[in-house]
């Protein structure tokens, strides 16, 4: 049997170019994939991937709470059928600082909850927030606990609302500061639903028209159920 040798090397040297040619694909992509990562990490500030963690550390821990401990709405008022919470991305952007602009009249409104009882409240104030050069403004309201204790809240609507989010609203938690110059923040990754989001056994404060956010709070606690 007779062998080519310029056979044989034309072959060598093409596997060789293939073999090569592979190699230097799987390198190209590899490079891509961590600039691909690089890029996606360098997009945060030291100190708002330390923010991201310290947020994603808080869910994890609520989403116990709310499995496990017998005061929460899964289990306070009968069992109801756990999974866990869902929830926007983090997202700094989602993250603004705003005065408390004060009703000189802090008018006492009745608003309805989701079993259609009539509430009473007081529109305190408002904070204002810039989105897209856009300025958008939210109430605050003063409410009291059945024993009497103030607290307030924002609630809002928005466009992603009966969609990816909870279809009555979503709420943050105020606190006053007595300091009439104090900058708040308002993250609206802290976002979260009422209880009335997981069992039909609570009622909810429901937003109102003038809690509407004309674009999409893709940040804090998506809808619960399907």
């Amino acid at each position: 049997m007779k062998v080519n040798l310029n056979n044989l090397m034309k072959e060598f040297e093409n596997r060789k170019s293939f073999w090569i040619g592979s190699i230097v694909g799987v390198i190209i992509i590899v490079i891509i994939a961590v600039l691909i990562y690089s890029a996606a990490n360098n997009k945060y500030s030291a100190e708002q991937l330390e923010y991201i963690k310290k947020v994603e550390e808080s869910r994890a821990s609520k989403n116990d709470w709310m499995k496990n401990d017998p005061a929460s709405p899964f289990n306070a008022k009968g069992k109801v059928e756990f999974h866990n919470l869902q929830y926007f991305p983090v997202e700094p952007e989602w993250v603004f600082e705003s005065n408390l602009n004060e009703f000189e009249q802090k008018d006492e409104i009745f608003i309805y909850g989701t079993k259609g009882e009539i509430r009473k409240t007081i529109r305190y104030g408002y904070i204002t927030f810039s989105k897209n050069e856009i300025v958008y403004k939210l109430n605050v309201y003063q409410s009291q606990t059945p024993s009497g204790k103030k607290y307030y809240s924002i609630w809002f609507t928005d466009k992603t609302t009966n969609n990816e989010s909870y279809g009555v609203g979503r709420y943050i938690d105020f606190e006053i500061n007595e300091d009439p110059n104090h900058i708040y923040t308002i993250d609206f990754n802290l976002a979260y639903n009422p209880y009335c989001a997981y069992s039909p056994d609570y009622s909810c404060a429901m937003p109102t028209k003038e809690d509407y956010l004309p674009l999409e709070i893709k940040a804090g606690e998506k809808k619960f159920h399907d």
